[in-house]
């Protein structure tokens, strides 16, 4: 009897420790870390708006903390080159916008990174799709009339960017050159700025993103002649046709916006925030919100598939760039 005793206790203790380091091992498996993710742009910005809500739905799949660190400057070329010097451990990722990547590189005369050789990309999060506006009061309607209107009035019209180099300057300098029409480029420091020339009447035209008209057009300050998305969009522009459709069927004014690594994290890393992107990406809801915010939900069907499109976006755009004749400093 007491030998039986003594067998059940020690069963007893080798069950204790052997739970125990089942815990522990569960533990590491599931430790969390903070993970700090860079965003080329203020907060409140479209891009700065879409981090904040996929972070938060990344914090209840993964249990990871995650912090949002805004860097802006250079159209997201200085948070891409701190990107590029962080620790490539999982620890540090970027929302990273196009220009940064694909457009900056050809345009400035020096970058901090190589975009071809210091980033591992996850995936698409989605795109921001440009919308070509003018001020009401012109006597225009349609895509057609501002062409016809410019051919006759050569000199009149001008049209605002949000900056050289930008989408807005590149695809609306492809749009004039496609059409066969002259407008004079106006750059500002923004889109705001731009915009708000358009609306007092000071500029004809400008071609800003869907998020940042989308107000305007509402109120009726703006008049949204075509959009630079391959498919059209909803809400206050229903119904206003694509460039595509109207017959440019070459120019992309749509902005996109990838979660990417520094170069040489691990691909188990890479590849658990690629799925942890996709759970998300398949909410109804996240996909709501991110149509409010301005932008169109688009994935990638392999973090393979991401990179590949990151080399035939930063060939095209360099292109774009080499036939616009702008540099800078």
């Amino acid at each position: 009897m007491r030998l039986h005793l003594i067998r059940r206790l020690l069963l007893s203790a080798v069950c204790i420790v052997f739970s125990g380091v089942i815990l522990i091992a569960a533990h590491a498996q599931n430790s969390t870390k903070t993970v700090k993710l860079i965003v080329g742009f203020p907060p409140g910005q479209a891009t700065d708006s879409v981090a904040r809500l996929i972070v938060d739905k990344l914090r209840v799949i993964t249990g990871d903390t995650y912090v949002i660190d805004n860097r802006p400057g250079q159209g997201g070329s200085f948070a891409l080159g701190m990107l590029a010097k962080s620790p490539a451990n999982g620890t540090t990722m970027m929302l990273a916008h196009m220009s940064a990547v694909a457009t900056n590189p050809h345009l400035y005369n020096s970058v901090p990174y190589d975009s071809m050789k210091d980033f591992d990309a996850v995936g698409l999060v989605g795109d921001l799709p440009f919308v070509l506006v003018c001020n009401p009061s012109l006597p225009i309607k349609n895509l057609k009339e501002l062409i016809e209107y410019a051919k006759a009035n050569p000199d009149k019209l001008t049209n605002a960017s949000s900056g050289n180099g930008t989408v807005s300057h590149l695809a609306m300098e492809k749009l004039k050159r496609d059409a066969g029409i002259k407008m004079t480029h106006i750059p500002y420091k923004g889109s705001i700025a731009g915009l708000t020339d358009v609306m007092s009447g000071n500029v004809s035209v400008a071609l800003e993103t869907a998020s940042s008209v989308r107000s305007y057009v509402e109120a009726g300050k703006l008049r949204a002649l075509a959009i630079g998305s391959t498919k059209q969009i909803g809400g206050v522009f229903a119904g206003v046709p694509t460039l595509r459709e109207l017959g440019f069927r070459d120019i992309n004014a749509v902005t996109w916006i990838m979660l990417i690594y520094p170069t040489g994290t691990p691909k188990s890393m890479i590849n658990a925030t690629y799925s942890a992107l996709g759970v998300v990406m398949n909410n109804p809801e996240v996909e709501q919100e991110l149509l409010k915010i301005g932008l169109i939900p688009r994935t990638s069907k392999s973090s393979e598939e991401a990179a590949e499109y990151l080399k035939t976006e930063y060939k095209f755009w360099g292109d774009a760039v080499k036939a616009s004749g702008v540099k800078l400093e």
